[in-house]
């Protein structure tokens, strides 16, 4: 045994007879801290000086909350304030330091949180010293009644209404903007609202991984996943209705209705890719490429200034023939490599997305016909107009509010969203998708038993690149230019990291990892040329803490679990069923 872990047993030893009370004070005192003042000075907003808890305080509130477990001895508690409590610290102690750091010195740090880091300390000692607990939080639900049905379909709608209201507080804290952030590099004038901003979304984001994580250990999450899925038309009405409402949440702001479109671009591309990744097990790196084809082909025929075809097709049949094009593509990449798996199949998918892009930045009349401007792309895409006279390009009012014209374009992907995820598990439920999932356990077995792999395989790669074909299209009028730069390898990348991030074979899973993907960074900007870094040990964090996805199926979960989870899971030879490829 090494001298480190020596200590640590030792010193857990003389903490554990006291843990449960120690652990309790800590949690009670960090409550009473939460109601003191933070900050001495009002330069540092989010409520930081008076009694009412506000920011990072009232996340800290709520987590400490949690304490409450110290009382009573449930499967789970253990490591539910674990969670709970290592973000409580972690958030109390990034705040101090902001605070000071935006005040020049600790001088300016209130009372509430020296106190406050140092009961959150106690907090965490006490939950990470309490004895091992193997139990795991049951699933529970709610007892048979007349009203049973009726107050499941209420927290189907008030889920809903949660993750609405997460996205919404989450989008709408203010990011540092790019000529600030070269600001702070070179040393220049740092902002305090500009440093309270990012400070506010991070303390956010830890916020809401301790508290899903400490939900997620007392069998919450589980609980609420059995119910969701006995009303599942309750929670996909309720959650069409809360994408639909999420425009008027935004006062106008342009700014938030684009990235919610782009992440809408995202997600649909995602979850046509988890039909060849989640459902066929077909680990394809040039993905990107489909959605690069639909992408072109709609604004070369959508009425460009600078398409070298002047064509204007109507925008229904240029998704449809943008989704059909895409789609043959695939069968064109698929027929060839029908016979290859894993590794090799991945290198060849990875070569025919970079040909894509290539060809793409070579077709500009010197090296090849002109056909894309070559690295110019095509620009100037026109404004989508209805027959009736609708124009996306134009501000609207509707009921009162009035709405600016990035509303119609985020409609629109909540429309294809919902088209993309109606296709997902209507072949997931079907006896295709049933064979895809045998090809991804065991190709041999599934071979063995009648099911033709050939021919399904190819079917996979024609209805991953038809849907990401229909997106790419929408996506060409969302941004107004297909260009070479927006269909590199790191876009495909991107897209199976959220796939997997997110958790295969679930359309959920892929809608959470397009968004978690897509808005992290966004929100990383401040940080210019650590923000790739940062952005890659949170998702090395998840994956470590959730290494079967943030919403995984029941199979691949059971499977995770089974193996031992983490490290042996992803350890699994690639036959296996908890081996990622």
């Amino acid at each position: 045994m090494s001298v480190v872990a020596a200590a640590r047993t030792r010193g857990g030893a003389l903490v554990a007879p006291f843990a449960r009370q120690l652990g309790l004070a800590g949690s009670v005192l960090l409550v009473i801290c939460c109601f003191l003042p933070w900050s001495t000075y009002s330069g540092f907003p989010g409520k930081m000086l008076n009694s009412t808890p506000g920011g990072a305080r009232l996340y800290v509130l709520l987590l400490a909350l949690f304490g409450f477990l110290f009382v009573k001895d449930l499967p789970g508690r253990r490591r539910a304030l674990g969670s709970a409590s290592t973000f409580a610290f972690v958030i109390a102690l990034l705040t101090m330091l902001f605070i000071a750091y935006a005040g020049r010195g600790l001088v300016n740090v209130g009372s509430g949180a020296f106190v406050g880091v140092v009961a959150a300390l106690l907090y965490m000692v006490g939950a990470r010293s309490l004895p091992e607990d193997d139990r795991t939080a049951p699933v529970r639900s709610l007892p048979d009644g007349r009203w049973r049905a009726a107050v499941e379909s209420v927290l189907c709608v008030l889920a809903a209404v949660a993750a609405l209201a997460a996205f919404v507080i989450g989008l709408g804290i203010p990011s540092t903007s790019i000529a600030d952030g070269e600001d702070y590099r070179l040393g220049g004038a740092i902002s305090l609202n500009d440093l309270t901003n990012e400070s506010q979304f991070l303390s956010f984001l830890l916020f809401l991984c301790g508290l899903m994580l400490a939900l997620s250990r007392m069998g919450v999450i589980a609980s609420l996943g059995a119910i969701t899925k006995r009303h599942s038309k309750v929670l996909v009405a309720a959650g069409l209705m809360a994408a639909v409402v999420f425009p008027f949440t935004q006062g106008g702001d342009g700014y938030s209705l684009r990235i919610a479109a782009s992440i809408g671009v995202f997600a649909a591309a995602a979850v046509g890719l988890n039909i060849v990744v989640g459902l066929a097990g077909l680990l394809d790196l040039g993905y990107i490429a489909f959605f690069g084809v639909g992408a072109y082909f709609a604004a070369i025929v959508s009425g460009s200034i600078t398409s070298v075809i002047d064509v204007h097709l109507p925008f229904g049949l240029v998704i449809l023939l943008s989704a059909l094009i895409a789609g043959l593509f695939g069968v064109l990449l698929g027929a060839p490599t029908l016979r290859l798996r894993g590794d090799y199949l991945a290198i060849v998918t990875l070569g025919f997305g970079e040909i894509f892009r290539i060809t793409v930045n070579n077709l500009d009349g010197s090296a090849g016909p002109k056909l894309t401007n070559g690295p110019n792309g095509v620009s100037n895409i026109p404004d989508l107009v209805l027959p009736g006279g609708f124009s996306f390009g134009e501000n609207h009012n509707l009921f009162g509010v009035d709405l600016p014209f990035q509303a119609n374009y985020y409609w629109l992907e909540v429309i294809l969203v919902a088209v993309v995820m109606t296709a997902f598990l209507r072949l997931a439920e079907s006896r295709i998708g049933r064979a895809w999932v045998a090809i991804r356990e065991d190709e041999l077995a599934a071979a063995a038993t009648g099911i033709n792999t050939t021919r399904l395989k190819l079917l996979a790669f024609a209805l991953g690149a038809t849907l990401a074909g229909a997106a790419g299209s929408v996506s060409a009028h969302v941004v107004k230019v297909a260009a070479p730069d927006s269909f590199t390898f790191l876009e495909s990348a991107l897209l199976l990291a959220a796939v997997i991030l997110g958790g295969m074979g679930t359309v959920q899973g892929a809608l959470l990892g397009a968004t978690v993907l897509y808005l992290l960074p966004e929100k990383l900007r401040f940080l210019q040329d650590l923000r790739l870094l940062v952005f890659g040990i949170v998702l090395v964090l998840i994956m470590r803490l959730r290494p079967e996805g943030l919403v995984p199926s029941k199979r691949r979960q059971r499977e995770f679990h089974e193996a031992g989870g983490g490290a042996d899971a992803l350890a699994a030879p690639p036959g296996h069923a908890g081996a990622l490829g």
